[in-house]
């Protein structure tokens, strides 16, 4: 598998497990299917109803099923949550809606299907039809295995298998009792903690208890702040902490 170093907001290098061209595939075709089965649903239904019109409405759904999937998921669409997949920013933290936005709005470039769509409703030229597989030569020979949506919105499609029980314990609601224990914690910025969320979920994937003291090491020194907490749980606090003061 390959792995992409990554440099955080905190001046660390982080490695990401990239997602291989392969698994791309299979959640696009797992992703497909959903989209297909949910069409035939609507179509039925509508006959069913005599109500052609409805087929109209319920079609915004599969339009925005990729991003609406990719916000409402945190980066992952059934077809990506079931291959291990995931959308990150490139400094390894939790893309924006922005960000989000403009890899849906370049997926009929980067899709053969959806380019061939343009090309044969004439949006397209015919004489462009031989850049059909652009969005895949892109995908398969740069750096970061980005598709043109990709680099354009500066996201990275990572591997990212997820302990669902351990996942859960780390963006809890914050308890009305909950007493924070690191005003510090306001000092950073909010792209440091949009970053520190996006490595959270990377530790807890992958177990990597070493990232956690290297990350919770370079924190503490940027906030000039001491901790009787393990290296995770002080991440963990930090985020409650700063969801705590962000939320009163």
């Amino acid at each position: 598998m390959a792995l992409l170093k990554l440099d955080t907001g905190f001046n660390l290098e982080v490695e990401i497990p990239v997602a291989s061209f392969g698994k791309r595939l299979l959640a696009w075709l797992i992703d497909g299917a959903v989209c297909i089965v949910y069409l035939i649903v609507v179509n039925v239904l509508a006959i069913t109803a005599g109500a052609g019109w409805l087929g109209y409405i319920f079609i915004l759904p599969y339009l925005l099923y990729h991003l609406l999937s990719e916000i409402m998921l945190n980066g992952t669409s059934l077809g990506k949550y079931a291959m291990g997949l995931r959308v990150i920013a490139e400094d390894g933290g939790t893309p924006t809606i922005n960000q989000y936005l403009i890899r849906w709005l370049f997926r009929l470039i980067d899709s053969p299907f959806g380019f061939m769509a343009l090309v044969t409703s004439q949006a397209l030229p015919w004489w462009s039809f031989p850049l059909i597989f652009t969005g895949i030569a892109v995908t398969l020979f740069t750096p970061k295995s980005q598709r043109i949506g990709d680099i354009l919105a500066g996201t990275i499609l990572i591997d990212f298998r997820t302990n669902p029980n351990i996942y859960d314990t780390i963006f809890t609601e914050v308890e009305s009792t909950y007493q924070p224990r690191y005003p510090e914690v306001m000092r950073l910025s909010d792209k440091d903690i949009n970053t520190l969320k996006g490595i959270l979920q990377s530790i807890t994937s992958r177990g990597d208890m070493g990232m956690a003291m290297r990350i919770a090491d370079r924190i503490k020194a940027k906030l000039n702040l001491q901790s009787d907490e393990d290296s995770f749980q002080f991440l963990h606090t930090l985020m409650k902490d700063y969801n705590y003061y962000t939320t009163r």
